[in-house]
């Protein structure tokens, strides 16, 4: 279950970040481990779903809103340009099982996209 994982742990506050936007579904924060020059994590704050496609399917507004505010720290980081990328599963590299977006931007080639 998705409240059990760190990310679960960063919505309820036992864990702390950076926060670098939130609203009432979503927030978002610099990835622990980057891997690219700009590496953000955009999350629900739900904890009910472990995948994108389980995001899609129950709160569609939600996705929608993790994509606004993707698109609005790469306005703010990155001059507009991002990659927004969604693991779903353990054998594409979702290491942790709470829906979470990647944010890259920057010089893409010069890090692995591997991971999370």
């Amino acid at each position: 279950m998705a409240a059990d994982t760190v990310f679960g742990k960063i919505v309820s506050g036992e864990i702390p970040v950076e926060l670098l936007a939130e609203t009432d579904r979503v927030i978002a924060f610099p990835d622990m481990n980057p891997q690219a020059p700009v590496h953000i994590l955009v999350i629900p704050k739900s904890t009910a779903y472990d995948t994108v496609v389980e995001l899609a399917a129950a709160e569609p507004d939600t996705l929608a809103e993790m994509v606004a505010v993707a698109q609005q720290l790469a306005a703010e980081h990155a001059n507009g340009e991002f990659r927004l990328i969604f693991n779903s599963g353990a054998t594409v590299g979702q290491t942790v099982f709470h829906v979470h977006a990647h944010v890259l931007a920057g010089n893409l080639e010069e890090r692995s996209l591997v991971g999370s």
